[in-house]
């Protein structure tokens, strides 16, 4: 390997050149002309360019030949599936060519990545002036096998995408044209959300491809909803699926390297190698490496692996499904401190970090990183967190909503198979949030008023959502009246990452809705997988959005195992889930926390009184993990679990908490449940049902207009009774009326007199399986949670 200086001075020029078109003083559009050059980049065969952009290096005077970049060359046969171990690498130290704030070098020798080479590793660095080796990671790295920390890898992107499975797909691309004439694709009817390390038992994006393809193995079998295990439906029936974040997360703070160099001797370093081991629900980004997939979520350590999901789900059997991407760059997790150059930042936050979205270098990194993995050829984008978009402005001492930012998020345009075109775009945005009366003055519609084409999380799914609790329904009222008029624009649905997890935190001693269930687990599964608010959601505008672990009734919670100095009390904020998620006969199965249980926690009661215990004792110590152990090793008669408790076993019983959970959450052993449940296979069934009508229906996304209404019987007397009627927006076609029973007591009711509707012609098109034989014209009971869809002039 060596450096190609009369290539690289090359480079540099063009690369110059196309910033020299911009005008002098815009240094954002000049960035933007040199940002998608950074990052490491087969030329040919065996040659690479590496780019950086390195103010810090300007900025504390380091000498030209304090820089290098270092590449490393794995063995022959080096084999991560062997980790953990000592590996041998050849590294070779170029000098790279400093160009004003960039650092440039064209190397020959080296190697791209591909499904089956791995590629050149490569870390940038320098001495300080102290003689300190420090590095500069490559933030637009397109493989990082041992984390964002770790050298990246070079990874041939040109021979991925060569004659991806899914080309046809984008000839065919469901688009419509934006005011500009780019085509934008086109908004789903319906959308699953999943978080790939739960959603199989693998917990990789290869085993989530395997699922995908076992479960569509035929056409016959994927159109015809009865050939299928019911569990299977869980997965099935919607027109795309969003995957909780897939970038990298934070790493252990407690120093359990990935890559750890040993020993260098010439040429020849040795560096212990860890397989990535992190648990995460996906939000605690490092912004470092965005474009990359998490190694995590990568059975093979192949990029290869996210392209395969992708492309899969574009060639189904019984036709393609939109893939959609939910992606943080509203927020940065304090690791990042220690990855990225100063400019980056603007301040701390309530999760971290603000990123300087001001900077026209950060600013236009930031669009690069989105743009890279929009290339995978997704459909859509997710912006988390958009309402954390802002900027501070000193002499007015105000914050502003960077809502330029977002038109250009908007606006990027990607490329797959040759085809270029805009994806669909969702934000979540609930400003004022966090002010205190965010949930009374967000609108929900500041981002959809400023770019009509996108969608927004609507209220009931950004809030704190608790359908489980007495008077939910009937007290989110003026939001449902807001979804009849703006629902069209609004991403609707009952369940997702954020409402089943604030769901645990709810206090058992609320008032619950009995009506749902026995038991805790059973009112809280009741809840968030409600057939009266699917039927619901299907009959209100929007687009409807399921949480796989809803779909298949699994528990969902807050994991994250690599915190050290705060791993107690995250877990003592979590100690409601043993509450809403466990139950006896679920904690006596084998599989079930065995890493706890291996501590000495026997019962679901002794574990549930031990992180009672541990909450009281974060909340009267001021979070000293030592006066924490005390208190508990205080406690007469002893927990249960270890009967001497110090600081350090604290956090190790954190970190296995976390892990277990982690896997209790894995919805394989649900979906295994519902094959063997009768009820629970009728409900499926009746999801699917749902869907398939929505998709027929299309129309029902839009708001309500002319003759169309939506009420609750009023005074309730005990019983939230929604009632509405629909007609299609075509002279003389489909009436569509909906009847549920959202919470209470039973309801008798007679739907023709309720809807003000002659009988003739009305049929039930839709039923939740409890309710047996409903007529339009006679009494109808309805029960908790039960609803009908009746019909009429509406074609099969």
């Amino acid at each position: 390997m060596k450096l190609h200086q009369d290539q690289t001075t090359e480079e540099i020029q063009r690369i110059r050149n196309g910033a020299d078109q911009c005008p002098p003083d815009d240094e954002f559009a000049r960035a933007r002309r040199i940002v998608p050059f950074l990052g490491a980049h087969m030329i040919d065969a065996d040659t690479a360019r590496f780019g950086f952009w390195t103010p810090e290096l300007a900025e504390e005077q380091i000498p030209p030949e304090q820089v290098f970049l270092d590449l490393y060359e794995p063995p022959p046969g080096f084999d991560p599936q062997a980790l953990p171990g000592e590996v041998t690498f050849r590294c070779v130290r170029i000098r790279p060519v400093r160009d004003g704030q960039y650092t440039w070098a064209v190397v020959g020798g080296v190697a791209g990545g591909t499904r089956m080479r791995w590629g050149t590793f490569y870390r940038l660095g320098f001495h300080d002036a102290a003689g300190v080796r420090r590095t500069i990671v490559d933030p637009l790295a397109h493989s990082v096998p041992f984390g964002a920390a770790a050298p990246a890898e070079l990874y041939d992107i040109p021979a991925l995408f060569h004659r991806r499975a899914d080309s046809a797909y984008f000839k065919t691309l469901d688009t419509s044209p934006d005011p500009d004439g780019v085509p934008r694709v086109n908004a789903p009817v319906h959308m699953l959300e999943i978080h790939v390390p739960t959603a199989t038992a693998g917990g990789t994006l290869a085993a989530l491809t395997h699922r995908y393809r076992e479960i569509t193995a035929t056409g016959t079998r994927t159109k015809n909803a009865a050939d299928h295990p019911a569990g299977d439906l869980a997965y099935l029936g919607y027109e795309a699926v969003q995957l909780m974040p897939v970038e990298p997360t934070i790493l252990h703070e407690a120093g359990d390297s990935f890559w750890d160099e040993l020993a260098h001797d010439g040429d020849i370093v040795r560096v212990a190698l860890r397989t990535p081991d992190t648990t995460n629900w996906g939000y605690d980004v490092i912004t470092a490496a965005s474009p990359a997939p998490n190694p995590t979520l990568l059975e093979t350590g192949r990029p290869d692996e996210l392209l395969d999901f992708i492309t899969t789900m574009h060639t189904l059997p019984a036709g393609p499904v939109k893939v959609v991407l939910d992606v943080v760059y509203g927020h940065a997790d304090n690791q990042t401190l220690a990855l990225l150059n100063r400019h980056f930042f603007a301040g701390a936050n309530m999760y971290g970090q603000n990123l300087n979205y001001r900077h026209p270098v950060v600013r236009a990194v930031l669009l690069e990183m989105q743009r890279r993995k929009s290339n995978y050829g997704v459909d859509g984008i997710r912006v988390d967190g958009a309402q954390d978009f802002k900027y501070y402005v000193e002499a007015e001492d105000r914050l502003y909503h960077d809502d330029r930012y977002l038109a250009l998020m908007n606006d990027l345009e990607q490329e797959a198979a040759g085809v270029r075109y805009r994806p669909w775009m969702v934000f979540e945005d609930g400003r004022p949030w966090p002010r205190d009366d965010w949930e009374l003055a967000s609108t929900y519609r500041e981002v959809t008023r400023l770019l009509p084409n996108v969608v927004q999380w609507g209220p009931l799914t950004f809030a704190h959502n608790t359908p489980f609790l007495f008077t939910f329904w009937i007290s989110k009222w003026w939001r449902i009246r807001e979804l009849l008029e703006a629902g069209s624009h609004w991403i609707t649905g009952n369940s997702n990452h954020d409402t089943l997890r604030r769901g645990t935190q709810v206090d058992p001693e609320e008032r619950l809705n009995t009506y749902l269930g026995n038991t805790l687990p059973e009112i809280f599964e009741n809840g968030y997988d409600n057939p009266a608010a699917r039927l619901l959601d299907c009959f209100l505008p929007g687009i409807p959005m399921d949480f796989l672990n809803a779909n298949v009734r699994g528990p969902w919670s807050f994991v994250r195992n690599t915190d050290a100095k705060w791993a107690i009390k995250v877990v003592s904020e979590e100690a409601r889930f043993l509450d809403w998620n466990v139950s006896p006969e679920r904690f006596n199965q084998d599989w079930a926390f065995p890493r706890l249980k291996a501590r000495g926690f026997r019962s679901l009661r002794g574990l549930r009184q031990f992180l009672r215990a541990l909450d009281g004792a974060v909340r009267t110590t001021e979070y000293s993990p030592e006066a924490i152990a005390a208190v508990l090793n205080s406690i007469r008669p002893h927990l249960e679990g270890p009967r001497e408790i110090t600081g350090d076993l604290l956090r190790r019983i954190a970190r296995e908490w976390m892990e277990d959970v982690h896997e209790f959450c894995n919805t394989d052993r649900y979906v295994r449940r519902i094959n063997i449940d009768p009820r629970l296979q009728g409900l499926a069934r009746f999801a699917r049902s749902v869907r398939e009508f929505r998709r027929r229906h299309r129309w029902l996304a839009g708001n309500l207009a002319g003759r169309d209404r939506f009420e609750y019987i009023h005074p309730t007397e005990g019983t939230v009774l929604m009632y509405g009627i629909r007609t299609e927006p075509r002279p003389g076609v489909a009436e569509i009326a909906f009847l549920g029973n959202m919470e209470g007591a039973p309801r008798e009711i007679v739907p023709a007199e309720l809807l003000e509707r002659d009988s003739s012609g009305w049929r039930p098109v839709l039923t939740v399986p409890s309710v047996k034989e409903p007529a339009f014209s006679g009494p109808l009971v309805l029960r908790n949670s039960e609803a009908v869809l009746f019909a009429r002039n509406v074609a099969e």
